[in-house]
């Protein structure tokens, strides 16, 4: 295997989805390896290293829930669960076991692939003690500032975990409800209250943002030169 290259887990007992999905994973220059249940998943992830997993939730045996469950336990790894259409509360139960992200079926595999490579993008590691620099402003995770306009201002702790996730992604949409899980805030107001603060401490015109910009309708995105 190619160094280089991410390894999926495939895990779905349909095997039409299975299939697909390997060779549409496999053309976009990914390591593709897959199960069609949950014993044969646990097997393959005591052989082999994987980068990501997605995961079917409605499977004969052990379900996706469980099998999340039992993985986020053992091991640190991203998984994304495939959900049927319009399980608001099915999802939300599987991002409490764990999961980092979901998709609904029917789905366009170019969809998952977007959702892949954010996740990817995200847990690459940010140095905390090297500072960072989005347009002229200097961030300084460790202590927690940002200089500006010849002024140091204070980040908190809910500032610092959205700067760490953004900064690992920069050019990525994240939604209200991921910035809340981040951040561990839960109004929706709050979110966008703390967003326009820590616009405020970024630019040098926070009302017509050039770094930290609003997506209508999707969320927000740090832009780095």
């Amino acid at each position: 295997m190619e160094n280089n290259k991410n390894h999926i887990l495939i895990v779905d007992d349909d095997d039409r989805i299975r299939n697909l999905l390997k060779d549409y994973l496999s053309e976009n220059n990914y390591i593709v390896s897959t199960s069609e249940n949950a014993n044969q998943a646990k097997e393959k992830l005591e052989y082999f290293k994987f980068d990501i997993i997605i995961l079917d939730v409605m499977m004969p045996g052990q379900n996706g829930y469980e099998l999340t469950k039992e993985i986020k336990k053992k091991i640190k790894i991203p998984i994304i669960l495939l959900t049927a259409k319009g399980e608001v509360e099915n999802r939300i139960k599987g991002l409490e076991l764990g999961a980092d992200d979901y998709i609904g079926k029917p789905f366009e595999p170019k969809e998952l692939l977007l959702r892949i490579k954010n996740i990817i993008n995200k847990n690459k590691k940010i140095d905390l003690k090297s500072k960072h620099n989005v347009g002229t402003a200097e961030i300084d995770l460790n202590k927690m500032t940002i200089h500006i306009n010849n002024k140091f201002v204070k980040i908190n702790n809910s500032e610092k975990k959205v700067l760490i996730e953004m900064l690992a992604s920069p050019g990525i949409t994240f939604s209200r409800e991921e910035i809340g899980r981040i951040s561990g805030i839960s109004q929706e107001r709050s979110i966008d209250v703390m967003i326009t603060r820590l616009r405020q401490k970024l630019e040098l015109n926070p009302k017509t943002p050039k770094y930290l910009q609003t997506i209508r309708g999707s969320g927000y995105v740090l832009w780095i030169e």
